[in-house]
């Protein structure tokens, strides 16, 4: 079946709904996001831009653990209200001004991260490495697109580098110590993620980003090759969503 041919006829949409939260912590986590209607602001941006051959469901819920995850099996992506209170806690324990636009941000780069697995998995897109490196990348193309005026979304920004923070600090939070069984993660080592991450911001935009090597974030020697780094992520992934863009 040619998945790209068929696309311009598929009629699905994602549609937004939110689970019952029956802890404080999740209550809270509950209500960073249905508060400000987060879910369905990210529902509208795929409704507006992604074909979908069906409709896909985007869940906020209670899981009993940290996490958001794309279900092929139920066509679905789940946000879950613990890892939306954890993001609020981390941010306010860092001392941000604004704890709960930080907290956002880092779900909504975590949410283009499932979208990544989600296209993944219902375009059939063929993938040449480790599947989280992949959706990382996903999140970074998406969330590193300029706008008409040739300008990276600030919110957009903001959104990654908040998602890199808690890379961060959840390295920080583990300690230098790797064990075995986070090598053997399918995820590549937070710290290493967190550096990819502002690796292509600065790529997407060496001179409008360059703060992130002067301030000592990014090393010179990585960041030496980011912009074609980004340059190649950018064109692998334009090529293989193009056909099923809106």
């Amino acid at each position: 079946m040619d998945r790209a041919a068929d696309a311009a006829d598929w009629p699905g949409r994602m549609v937004v709904s939110y689970e019952a939260a029956t802890k404080p912590d999740t209550q809270a986590g509950r209500d960073l996001m249905q508060q400000s209607q987060f879910l369905e602001g990210l529902a509208d941006s795929i409704n507006q831009s992604m074909k979908l051959p069906n409709d896909i469901a985007l869940k906020g819920a209670e899981c009993g653990e940290e996490n958001a995850f794309w279900s092929a099996a139920d066509q679905t992506i789940t946000m879950c209200y613990e890892y939306a209170d954890w993001a609020l806690k981390t941010f306010t324990k860092l001392g941000d001004p604004d704890p709960a636009a930080s907290a956002r941000g880092l779900l909504m780069a975590t949410f283009y991260h499932e979208t990544g697995h989600m296209a993944s998995s219902i375009y059939d897109l063929p993938t040449t490495g480790r599947e989280e490196d992949v959706a990382d990348q996903a999140a970074a193309y998406i969330l590193l697109q300029p706008g008409d005026d040739g300008r990276l979304d600030q919110d957009a920004l903001n959104a990654i580098m908040n998602y890199a923070r808690g890379f961060q600090q959840d390295s920080e939070d583990r300690g230098p110590e790797v064990p075995d069984w986070l090598l053997a993660d399918p995820h590549t080592l937070d710290k290493a993620r967190m550096y990819n991450f502002e690796c292509w911001v600065y790529g997407a935009d060496p001179v409008g980003n360059a703060g992130l090597v002067g301030d000592g974030m990014l090393p010179q020697d990585r960041a030496d090759g980011c912009e074609d780094e980004f340059a190649k992520l950018n064109h692998a992934w334009g090529t293989l969503l193009d056909p099923y863009l809106k």
